[in-house]
Order: structure tokens, then sequence, then C-alpha cells
């Protein structure tokens, strides 16, 4: 195991409360804006999981471990995920932040013990999403999204909340239609992200026409 890993095993103080543990390894590397963002995002997974019928303790869980890999510092991260055996993107090399997802996953797994397949799905496309995705990836996705850990107000959060009124499917189109036509602000377009795109362009119909990403 990674030495990072280790550390990390060794600051964890597990007890039955996976939120409680998460949070507190969190302030414990000085994330505290992480942290509170994680709560937000859980709780808004919840909201989301109970309006659209889908498992919300799942999808708390989800939402409380999604950016658990922030306690490794960006310029350790590919390191770790090549410890991790992670398959390494070469957009994920040239901006490594993004590999944060899969990261999460793998702790989540190895020091929380999560086994449930659905939340490491979950939170391993969290950032990107990817295509064809399962109920609980679209709800984690939308909620750190409407969650989000900047200052303001997010510029595409009136379109998607007035698309989740339609469906999940749509709130989810509504955000990577915006990303499209923002892509020039992307530091890398991830191809998960294009192929969830493109899967909600060709699923949602007519108003999706030419709205491919390049």
């Amino acid at each position: 195991m990674h030495p990072i890993l280790i550390e990390l095993r060794e600051q964890l103080e597990l007890t039955d409360n996976i939120f409680k543990d998460s949070i507190n390894l969190l302030y414990k590397y000085n994330k505290g804006i992480v942290a509170e963002h994680s709560k937000d995002v859980a709780i808004e997974a919840e909201r989301l999981a109970n309006l659209f019928g889908e498992n919300c303790k799942s999808a708390r869980i989800a939402g409380i471990l999604h950016d658990i890999s922030a306690v490794i510092p960006n310029d350790k991260k590919i390191e770790v995920a090549e410890s991790l055996h992670i398959n390494i993107l070469s957009e994920e090399r040239e901006f490594p932040l993004i590999i944060h997802q899969k990261i999460s996953r793998e702790i989540a797994n190895i020091l929380f013990g999560i086994t449930d397949e659905e939340i490491l799905s979950a939170i391993c496309c969290h950032t990107t999403l990817k295509k064809n995705p399962t109920q609980l990836e679209m709800i984690l996705f939308i909620a750190d999204k409407l969650k989000w850990d900047q200052k303001g107000i997010p510029p595409y959060l009136n379109n998607v909340q007035n698309a989740l009124k339609k469906s999940l499917e749509d709130g989810v189109f509504a955000f990577t239609k915006y990303l499209y036509e923002n892509q020039s602000d992307l530091k890398v377009v991830h191809p998960w992200l294009v192929e969830a795109h493109n899967f909600f362009s060709e699923l949602i119909g007519t108003e999706a026409h030419n709205t491919a990403f390049d």
C-alpha cells in the first residue's frame, strides 16, 4: 500500500458513523471546504434519491465520500493512482485533479470498507459521469453540481433545476449541455464526459441534435 494510504489509515478513527468519520478525516487534513461541500452533497443526494425513488442511504454515503481523496495532494494523485493500479487516461495525467473521483472510490473501499458496487461506481464517475449511467450515478453527479464548492451561484443552476422537474435525465443533460457550450473553459475534456453527453444527446431527443462534443 502507498505510504500516503498507510498514513491515512493510521489517522482514520473508524466508528459506526461513516459520515462523522469522513468529515473528521477531511478536517484533520485541513480540507474544511471539501468537508462542508461533502455534507451538502450528501444531503442533496439524499433529497434527489427520495425524489427519484433511489436508495437514500446509498446516495448519502456516496455523497459524503465522493471527494474524500482531497486529503491526497494534487501533485501526488497520479503516483497514488498508479500504486492502486488505476487505469490513468492521458487527460487525467494532463490534469491530475480530475482523477480524484477514481481515487475516492478506492479510499471508500479500502479505508472505509464500502463494498456496494453501485456506491463505488457512483463515486468513481461523480465529476464526469459516463455513458448509460445508473440512477445513483446520475444523482451523485447532479448533487455535486448543484452544491458546488465555488463562490456565488452556479451559472447553470436554474437550467438544471428546471430540467430536473421533467426528469433526472433531463437534469443531467442540461448540465452536460452547459459544459458542451462552454468547453473552452474546461482544463481538459474527459472522454467519460463526452460519452455521457453524447449518450444523453441521443436519449433526450430532438432538442439535443448537433450538441455533441468535438
